[in-house]
């Protein structure tokens, strides 16, 4: 196996024995033949919508099995494998498709070579063989290193943007031009290009995942409500409890429909924090409060809760043994050993509850503040802007992203404790658990730290971004606004890229800089946008403030 699509893969350069987020060998292999079957899918497709012509059956599927590949989603082998034949299946019919839609118009069909052409070997083990000839390592040893890891870089955007674009698929949101696009983007993957086409390339992920990014925020507002600024327990109380972690708000409704009178409490882990803030969603009163969160603290986290956990996407490494029995995952999320469930009925869930011992008795009483979405923020805007204006607020500081377990991410709760009293603090995404529980105060009658939600929500930090850039009538970058992001997985990748798109400079990224980015590559990034990686807290603060 080889794989660098996350931060902490091994020695910073690439897992070649077994993952460290614990995807074995097989699993790899069979994520990299998917991904290198459904570029022969969007071969097709992409032709096909040329000439106005689609299938929505091609469309959701090429967007669940690109997910499968995002890191902690899905490490089942048959699955995987399973999710291989049914790409070809897609493809040939994609390939019928595009044939028909030439046939009607006259024009003559296109023998399309590369991926298009792949048959899966039905045993096992010729299949993994099949998925070994497409390893990464072995383009980077043929001397292609830059060109495969802009190629790479693309196709981690991709992943990106296929998580949002689920997301919003669970809650019936549906958008034909951004399948086509994810297709455009495949097929081109199959052709040769400069290093500035596949740059521009990647800009053209950044655009597209702004725009799956304000489909998805749409469908978690007109779905839910719009985020207001709520109070939430960090402790627990008495009681049996589920606790649901990753991201996806629509499974979480459903649980608590179906707890609701039972006597179980819900709590949310990690990326469901900002479910607090939904009207919809906290009318329910078996919601009670937030349950951990820090990446380093899941395991301890997880074998100390007295009840079921619920996992709704990716949000946590392989299940560690001393949990493994009360643990459930759900749709495309799958690990090995663990009880997976299709569908919306939470039945075992909510029997294992019961069957648990729960909490004893109620913890403190302490809350912390989330839900300032983008219309929370722009509610306020008028003291925002007059608080600018009048010099008592000097900058804003987005501190966001992944979160993950390597050491030098105490390098964002330094920076977050040093930010000045005059200026305020912008979170979103696990990254926050790093420092959301301390006491900022106030500024001008305004927090200083304001939780934005999930990396799902990262179009609220754009939207307040464009809406404040247009107050002061000037760009993005002469805004007071310094940028320093966390990243661990693809969303992160995906999200970065649309603040390229969007012209956006002087990022800092940190703990580390991606694998998958050669030097070369750092070089025209740090060229054009400034990007740069992070150093400490106090070098990096005195440059932004100086």
């Amino acid at each position: 196996m080889f794989c660098y699509q996350c931060e902490q893969t091994s020695q910073g350069k690439g897992c070649q024995v077994i993952g460290v987020c614990g995807k074995d060998e097989h699993s790899a292999t069979l994520q990299d033949l998917l991904i290198h079957v459904l570029k022969g899918v969007s071969q097709y497709a992409h032709r096909a919508a040329r000439l106005g012509a689609r299938s929505a059956d091609v469309d959701v599927f090429t967007i669940e099995a690109i997910f499968a590949t995002l890191t902690n989603v899905n490490f089942d082998e048959d699955t995987l494998a399973k999710l291989v034949y049914k790409a070809c299946a897609m493809r040939d019919a994609a390939k019928k498709l595009y044939e028909q839609a030439a046939a009607l118009i006259y024009e003559k069909v296109e023998v399309v070579e590369g991926p298009a052409q792949f048959e899966p070997a039905r045993e096992r083990e010729h299949l993994l063989a099949q998925g070994r000839a497409h390893l990464i390592s072995i383009a980077l040893g043929n001397g292609e290193g830059e060109r495969k890891n802009l190629e790479e870089l693309i196709v981690y955007g991709l992943k990106g943007v296929s998580a949002y674009a689920y997301h919003a698929m669970m809650l019936g949101s549906s958008a034909p031009a951004s399948y086509a696009t994810i297709h455009e983007v495949l097929n081109a993957l199959t052709e040769k290009h400069s290093a500035e086409e596949l740059l521009a390339l990647a800009l053209k992920v950044g655009e597209l995942n702004f725009n799956v990014l304000e489909q998805l925020d749409r469908a978690h507002n007109e779905t839910f409500g719009a985020p207001t600024p709520t109070p939430l327990r960090i402790h627990p109380v008495k009681g049996k409890a589920i606790l649901v972690s990753g991201h996806d708000l629509h499974d979480l409704y459903q649980l608590l429909l179906q707890t609701e009178g039972t006597g179980i409490n819900v709590y949310t882990h990690g990326e469901m924090l900002p479910a607090h803030g939904y009207p919809k969603l906290k009318a329910f009163k078996h919601l009670v409060g937030n349950y951990g969160g820090a990446w380093q603290d899941q395991e301890k986290e997880f074998a100390a809760f007295p009840g079921a956990i619920l996992m709704t996407s990716n949000c946590i490494q392989q299940p560690h043994k001393s949990y493994i029995g009360r643990i459930f995952t759900i749709n495309a999320v799958q690990w090995p050993g663990v009880v997976h469930l299709e569908g919306t009925d939470f039945s075992p869930v909510i029997e294992a509850a019961l069957q648990a011992e729960g909490f004893a008795e109620d913890g403190p009483d302490e809350t912390i503040l989330t839900g300032f979405g983008h219309a929370a923020v722009l509610g306020v805007a008028d003291k925002v802007i007059e608080a600018v204006k009048s010099g008592a607020l000097k900058r804003f500081f987005l501190i966001g992203g992944c979160d993950g377990a390597r050491s030098g991410r105490d390098y964002y709760t330094e920076l977050a404790e040093k930010v000045p009293q005059d200026c305020v603090i912008l979170t979103l995404a696990c990254g926050k658990f790093r420092f959301n529980k301390e006491q900022f105060g106030t500024l001008g009658g305004l927090p200083r730290l304001m939780d934005m939600g999930q990396c799902n929500d990262a179009y609220s930090a754009l939207k307040v971004a464009q809406a404040l850039a247009g107050a002061f009538e000037c760009g993005v970058n002469e805004l007071p606004l310094s940028l320093v992001l966390s990243w661990y997985e693809q969303k992160a990748v995906s999200i970065l890229l649309t603040l390229l798109w969007l012209g956006v400079r002087n990022i800092r990224i940190g703990p580390t800089l991606p694998a998958f980015l050669s030097p070369a590559v750092i070089g025209l990034l740090n060229k054009g946008y400034n990007l740069m990686p992070t150093t400490t807290a106090e070098a990096d603060l005195a440059a932004i403030l100086a």
